[in-house]
Parts: C-alpha cells; sequence; structure tokens
C-alpha cells in the first residue's frame, strides 16, 4: 500500500485534472500487488477542510469542505497483474450534498514481489464513467507508470501519470506524482508526497494555473489492516490550501492453493 519517490523529484509532481478539484483517490503507486488469488479491499477518504470555492464548471461539485472518497475491489490475477474496481465514488458537497461520482476499472501490471526487490517498475489502466457533477467529460481515463527503488533506510517511487479524456493527444495532461519514504520503525514509514497538474502537453498551463500540493504521511502495516494518514498543503493559489486523507486497506479473502 504504501508508495514513494525522491525529495527532488518531489518537487515538481498529481492530483486530478482542473476539470475535477476533488481526488477520490490522493495515493503514489509502488507497484505492489495483492497476492494471487487474494481478494483485497482499500478505503479512500480525503478531507478538504480548505479548497477552491469556485467550481470548475457549470454543476460541478466544490471542493472547500467537501468529502471525496471510494471503497477499491482488488483481485491478484496473478503474481504480475492485479485487477481492481472503484465503486462508489462519492462526494458530500456543503452544496449539492452527497452524490455518487461515477465508477472506475483498474488494471495494474508491475514486477513481480516488489516489495522484496530493489528496482520497481509497472504501469496502471483505469477506465473512468464519470456523474456530470464529477467532471465536464463523461470517459476519462488515467495511464500510471511506476517507477521506484527500494532501498533499506528509504524508498523513492515515481509516478509520471498521463490523464485523457480521449479528446486527441494534444489534449493529453500531465499530473505526475512521487514519493520519498522513510522507514522509521518496523511497519512504520514516514514520508513526504508531492502531487501535480501542468495542465496538457500540447499548453502547459500558467505557473499560476497549475496545482502543486506537498503532504506529509505516515504509514502503519499492521496484521488486520494497513493505515495511511497525510495532511496536505497547496503550494499556490490554484491548489486546495489543506486537504486530509486517510486509506485503510485488509485483505478479505484468498484462496487456498490446490492440493
Amino acid at each position: 500500500m504504501t508508495t514513494r519517490w525522491l525529495a527532488g523529484l518531489c518537487l515538481a509532481l498529481t492530483l486530478p485534472s482542473l476539470a475535477a478539484a476533488q481526488a477520490d483517490e490522493i495515493q503514489v503507486y509502488d507497484g505492489g500487488l495483492a497476492a494471487k488469488g487474494t481478494f483485497n479491499l482499500t478505503l479512500h477518504n480525503n478531507y478538504i477542510a480548505r479548497g477552491l470555492k469556485e467550481r470548475a464548471f457549470d454543476g460541478a461539485v466544490v471542493a472547500d469542505k467537501s468529502w471525496n472518497g471510494v471503497p477499491e475491489w482488488a483481485f491478484g490475477v496473478t503474481d504480475w497483474f492485479e485487477a481492481g474496481l472503484y465503486l462508489p465514488l462519492y462526494t458530500l458537497d456543503k452544496d449539492l450534498g452527497f452524490g455518487i461520482d461515477g465508477v472506475k476499472l483498474r488494471a495494474l501490471f508491475a514486477a513481480p514481489n516488489g516489495d522484496n526487490r530493489r528496482f520497481v517498475y509497472g504501469a496502471n489502466f483505469e477506465f473512468s464513467y464519470n456523474a456530470k457533477r464529477w467532471d465536464s467529460t463523461r470517459i476519462t481515463s488515467e495511464v500510471r507508470p511506476i517507477i521506484g527503488w527500494h532501498f533499506k533506510s528509504f524508498d523513492l517511487i515515481f509516478n509520471p501519470i498521463v490523464d485523457t479524456a480521449y479528446d486527441g493527444f494534444g489534449k493529453l495532461e500531465f499530473v505526475p506524482a512521487a514519493r520519498v519514504a522513510f522507514n522509521v520503525a518496523p511497519k512504520w514509514q514516514a514520508a513526504v508526497e508531492q502531487y501535480s497538474n501542468f495542465g496538457h502537453f500540447s499548453d502547459f498551463y500558467s505557473r499560476g494555473q497549475q496545482s502543486h500540493n506537498l503532504y506529509a504521511v505516515v504509514d502503519h502495516a499492521g496484521k488486520t489492516w494497513d493505515f495511511e494518514f497525510g495532511v496536505g498543503f497547496g503550494l499556490n493559489d490554484a491548489s486546495d490550501k489543506l486537504t486530509f486523507k486517510m486509506i485503510l486497506a485488509r485483505d478479505l479473502w484468498k484462496r487456498k492453493p490446490k492440493t
């Protein structure tokens, strides 16, 4: 569940596109997979205590003081492929109230046994069907390459994410994410993450329009549940100023090996 990347690279990086200021999932992928035959549940919840107050488009939810989240259901198909389903995406908006924001399908491919490797790599592919209140485009997708290193005392992970609304190569958006995580105790990590949106590859947003958020994060691998808590700070006026994120994950069921 934990994820990572270099402090230097942390200063150049994913929140979702400007079409929707909120994020159902604020996480850097480290190439970890559910074990083959294992059914896993991850609960993502984020509260934007001080966020953007203007709607990104007519009828959109407002980021400020909104609660966003999604249960993520995943199954380890092989030792290098994990299939996932995000259902339901939801938001509690101070003006529109509670609403369902859509559904996402996910396919994650990564080098096997990532937790025991020095160099990790992979790619995650997502297909989203969005509610009108969540995104101005009904169908969107994400391609998330995963590159990272596990060292003895710390981990470095980079996700150079590309988003698309299927409106041409020139409209592809660059929304990278990165993390550096330090092993402070057995089963405990302290990390710094950065998430950014630079805009379309063909025409990056101006510096004032880009979003850049820095998170302080703590991770714990428990006996039953894995836990991650983070506090995010916006680094410019186009970013949400204060966000809290919490991720809980556990294995629900594991297929018994054939005898």
